[in-house]
Parts: C-alpha cells; sequence; structure tokens
C-alpha cells in the first residue's frame, strides 16, 4: 500500500507503537483490533487468515 507503519496504524485507528508490537510478535491483537488491520488493509476478515497453501476452515475436516 505505500504506507509507513505509522500512516498505517492512523489508517487503522491503532497506536503506531502496538502495531510495531504486533509486527516483532511481541503483542497479541484481540479479534476487534484483528479487525480493524482488515479494514486498514481494505480486505475481508476471513482473507488474513487464509494461508499460502490455501487451506481455510471450509477445507479442514472436522
Amino acid at each position: 500500500m505505500g504506507l509507513s507503519q505509522e500512516a498505517f496504524a492512523d489508517k487503522c485507528g491503532i497506536d503506531r507503537t502496538y502495531m510495531s508490537g504486533i509486527e516483532r510478535g511481541v503483542r497479541n491483537p484481540t479479534l476487534i483490533v484483528i479487525c480493524a488491520i482488515s479494514d486498514g488493509l481494505e480486505m475481508d476478515l476471513s482473507h488474513l487468515f487464509m494461508f499460502a497453501d490455501g487451506a481455510h476452515a471450509d477445507n479442514e475436516a472436522p
């Protein structure tokens, strides 16, 4: 998207230091924060949980 970390955090409504912690793996975002990030990325929340191999909940065995 060409945004700095600070600009992206602002777009998501998240403090930039919190966003930095998420990126570094030292913070665990809540579902509300994950929703804000998906909105900031302009994508559906479900796409954040899709992995490169294409696996997602619909393809998993019960």
